[in-house]
C-alpha cells in the first residue's frame, strides 16, 4: 500500500508545509512536493498538522469481563478518533493478565478486535492481590509494556520492594497507582471546602503523596524504572521533582482533568475519579510541573462506565471518566492556545516522551520510521458532545466545552484507522 499525504504541515522550528509518502507501513519520503503516481492513495490534508501518533500510557478497555462498560473494539475506535495510535490498557479485567497463558489469550483478543496498537500491562502480583506473589516477569516482559496493579496501590512496602527488585533484574517498568488505603477514611472526593459544604467524605492528599515518597525510596534502593500514574497533588510533584534531580529512573503522568478542573468544580458523578480532583494549588502545581518537565506524559486514565453505574450517587458510583476522544483538544485549547505551553510541548507529552518511557521507536517523524501519524485541525472550533463518542462510556465532565485541535485522521502502521469527513476528498 502506498499513501501520499499532500499539503500537510509538520513542526520543525515552525510549521512547515510538506508532502509525505508512506509505503508498506513506513514513512518513505518527506519533502516539499512529491509527484502523484497512479498507484498512490492520495489525501489532501489542506494545511492540517501532522503529528507523530499519540500514545496513551493509561487506559481501561474493560474486555474481557466488563464488556457492558467498554470493549476492545469500541475503546480502540475511541482511541483512533482521539488521535491515538498506541494505547496501554491496565490489567483490571477478568481474568487478570497475570500469567503467560492469560496474557497470550488477551493478546489474541487484541489482535482480533483492536483498531490501533495495544500494548497491555500485566499485573504486578498474581490476581493483582496483596496476598499474591510477584508475577513471572522474566517470561512476561516481552509480551507487555510493563507491570501495574492499576487502581489499587500496593500497600505492602515489602511487596513493592520485591516487585521493583524483580523489575530491575529484567529491565521492566513498574507503573503505580499511589494510594495508602489506611488514609482514605471512606472518602470519594478530595478533602476540601467543597466536600465539607456538601457533606461528602473526603480523600486527603496525603494518601497519594506518602506512597509516592515510599515508592521513590524503594526505586532508589533497587535502581528500578518507576512510573507514577495520574499524579494529582503538589506534594507528589515535589517528591518526583527531587527524585529526578537525584537522577533516579522515575517518570510521571498527569491527566487532562487534573490539569483543567478542581474539587470546587465537582457537580455530579461525572466528576468523580480516583485520584479525585484536587485544590487550585494542586492544579497549578501540576501545570507548572508539566511545562518544566517534572511531569513527562499526559495520559487519559480513560475509564468508561455504564450510565446506570454512574447514576448510583456520589458515594456509590464507580470512580472514573472517559478521556480518549477529548484529551488533545482540551490540552491544545486550554494550555497551548492560552500560551501556557507550546505545540512542541504537547507533542512531547502525547508522543515523544511516552515513546521514550516505553522504549518504542515511534514519537518522531523521520524517513524510515513506522507510519504512526495523527493529523490535526488546529483551527476549527467545535463542542465536545458525549452523544458522539465512539466509546461506550459517556461519563465526561467536559460535555459542551468548546475546543480547537481536533484529530481528523489517524494512521497506524500505514493504515488509515480514522478519518473525518474533512479528509474525504481525494486528489
Amino acid at each position: 500500500m502506498k499513501i501520499l499525504l499532500k499539503n500537510g504541515r509538520i513542526l520543525e522550528k515552525e510549521l512547515v508545509e510538506i508532502d509525505m509518502l508512506i509505503v508498506d507501513s513506513v514513512i518513505q519520503e518527506i519533502s516539499e512536493n512529491i509527484e502523484i503516481k497512479p498507484d498512490y492513495d492520495v489525501y489532501d490534508l489542506r494545511g492540517n498538522f501532522i503529528s507523530p501518533g499519540f500514545i496513551d500510557m493509561h487506559v481501561h478497555l474493560r474486555e474481557p469481563g466488563f464488556e457492558h462498560k467498554e470493549t476492545i473494539e469500541t475503546g480502540t475506535m475511541a482511541a483512533a478518533r482521539g488521535g491515538y495510535t498506541t494505547i496501554c490498557p491496565m490489567p483490571n479485567i477478568s481474568p487478570v493478565p497475570d500469567t503467560v497463558e492469560k496474557v497470550d489469550k488477551y493478546l489474541k483478543l487484541i489482535e482480533e478486535k483492536a483498531r490501533v496498537r495495544v500494548l497491555p500491562y500485566a499485573s504486578i502480583t498474581l490476581q493483582a492481590s496483596e496476598q499474591g506473589e510477584v508475577v513471572d516477569m522474566e517470561r512476561l516482559r516481552g509480551k507487555v509494556c510493563g507491570f501495574s496493579n492499576d487502581g489499587v496501590g500496593i500497600q505492602s512496602a515489602k511487596l513493592m520492594y520485591e516487585a521493583m527488585q524483580t523489575a530491575n533484574k529484567y529491565e521492566s517498568l513498574i507503573a503505580a497507582h499511589c494510594e495508602d488505603e489506611s488514609l482514605l477514611f471512606g472518602g470519594y472526593v478530595h478533602r476540601g471546602l467543597k466536600s465539607e459544604r456538601e457533606g461528602w467524605k473526603g480523600i486527603t492528599s496525603l494518601s497519594e503523596s506518602i506512597q509516592i515518597a515510599r515508592d521513590v525510596l524503594i526505586a532508589e534502593e533497587t535502581n528500578s524504572r518507576y512510573h507514577v500514574c495520574h499524579i494529582s497533588t503538589k506534594e507528589g510533584v515535589r517528591i518526583v521533582k527531587e527524585a529526578k534531580e537525584r537522577g533516579l529512573k522515575v517518570t510521571c503522568e498527569v491527566t487532562p482533568h487534573h490539569l483543567l478542573l478542581v474539587d470546587n468544580d465537582v457537580q455530579n458523578t461525572n466528576y468523580k475519579m480516583n485520584p479525585p480532583l484536587r485544590g487550585v494549588d494542586d492544579k497549578y502545581s501540576l501545570i507548572k510541573a508539566l511545562v518544566d518537565g517534572t511531569i513527562d506524559v499526559i495520559a487519559t486514565d480513560h475509564a468508561p462506565h455504564a450510565d446506570f453505574e454512574k447514576e448510583l450517587g456520589m458515594d456509590r458510583a464507580p470512580f472514573g471518566i472517559v478521556g480518549l476522544e477529548t484529551a488533545f483538544p482540551l490540552i491544545y485549547t486550554y494550555l497551548i492556545k492560552t500560551n501556557m505551553a507550546t505545540l512542541s510541548d504537547a507533542i512531547k507529552w502525547f508522543s515523544l516522551n511516552p515513546a521514550k518511557i516505553l522504549n518504542l521507536e515511534s514519537g518522531k517523524l523521520r524517513e524510515g520510521r513506522i507510519a504512526d501519524l495523527t493529523i490535526i485541525d488546529l483551527h476549527s472550533k467545535k463542542k465536545i458532545k458525549r452523544s458522539k463518542f465512539h466509546s461506550k462510556g459517556k461519563n465526561t465532565p467536559f460535555d459542551g466545552w468548546e475546543c480547537y485541535g481536533w484529530p481528523v485522521m489517524t494512521i497506524v502502521g500505514g493504515n488509515v484507522v480514522y478519518k473525518d469527513e474533512k479528509i474525504e476528498d481525494f486528489i
